[in-house]
């Protein structure tokens, strides 16, 4: 562990005095913060500065030195607080005139992309989501209605499972769906989709007579107090489904299914205007995190490239 000297020293184990007799941090996290602010110190030192008297320079050229040495965005998020927590501590002290954590920004986290499924994965869960609906049993039909719908309109879980049965009348080439904000948008729906819907369409009685009065005003009724199927059973259904198909239930779920419907659009030229429409994003920057999917699968693609390693 890195140990700072001096004045520097008592200036950690003062602070680190004061969060366990008046915040009652615990020793693991007393450790951290030493931890720490050594580090800091020692960086500090070798640029002739004190914990005392490093300055904001000294500070940013830290935070630049941790990103080049490769340190995860959280990491260096993380030295950065105890950094402002420390300084902060200092000037209420007055033992420093200022506080020069105040002009440091921190790092940016790179936000994680969205999971997806392959077309190849898509299309072996909806031949299996086929051939079992194939028997007629009316949860298949149903399960098999719920993924091409899915699939091809992109719908949140929650807008699907609370379609409205007028949605379907008319064997419908366009589905209206009111989404976040009280928002409307027009969804094209496939043939495939379309085709599922309308077999559906047959075998809802089967669940229309359990769900009562509850469930008459929606395309997917249920029993049960809502009136319609629950996000956590279709998610269950889904991945029970996926687990025949040989996909890891831990990647599969309805917002996944929607995350490959929009990667899979971009993947064959589609407009990214347009998809944020079908989404219903309301900022652009929503939907372009699919690009980034895009951009790093074709990064693996070209790594297995077998020029990929000549100079």
């Amino acid at each position: 562990m890195a140990r700072a000297g001096g004045e520097s020293a008592r200036l950690i184990e003062t602070f680190l005095e004061m969060l366990s007799a008046e915040r009652g941090r615990g020793h693991n996290t007393l450790a951290a913060y030493e931890r720490d602010l050594g580090l800091f110190a020692e960086f500090a030192a070798g640029r002739g500065y004190s914990l005392l008297t490093a300055d904001d320079g000294t500070l940013s050229a830290y935070m630049a030195h941790l990103a080049g040495q490769g340190f995860e965005a959280s990491t260096q998020a993380r030295r950065l607080s105890a950094l402002r927590q420390f300084y902060r501590f200092l000037f209420a002290e007055g033992k420093r005139p200022d506080n020069p954590t105040l002009k440091i920004d921190g790092p940016r986290r790179r936000r994680p992309l969205p999971k997806t499924l392959s077309e190849d994965e898509v299309d072996a869960l909806i031949s299996l989501a086929a051939e079992k609906a194939e028997t007629g049993e009316p949860r298949a039909v149903r399960l098999k209605a719920l993924i091409e719908v899915m699939y091809a309109t992109g719908l949140r879980v929650s807008e699907l499972v609370e379609l409205p049965l007028a949605a379907a009348r008319g064997n419908p080439k366009v589905l209206s769906v009111t989404g976040k904000g009280r928002k409307e948008r027009l969804l094209p729906l496939s043939e495939p989709a379309r085709e599922a819907m309308a077999d559906y369409l047959k075998v809802r009685p089967f669940f229309a007579e359990r769900a009562g009065h509850a469930g008459e005003r929606y395309l997917f009724a249920s029993r049960g107090k809502s009136g319609h199927l629950t996000r956590h059973r279709f998610l269950q259904l889904l991945q029970a489904l996926g687990a025949e198909a040989g996909i890891d239930p831990a990647r599969l779920t309805p917002h996944v299914l929607r995350h490959a419907f929009a990667s899979h659009l971009l993947a064959h030229g589609a407009d990214l205007r347009a998809v944020q429409q079908l989404l219903g994003h309301a900022d652009i920057s929503t939907t372009q995190i699919y690009t980034h999917v895009l951009e790093e699968r074709l990064r693996t693609v070209m790594a297995a490239h077998p020029l990929a390693s000549e100079g």
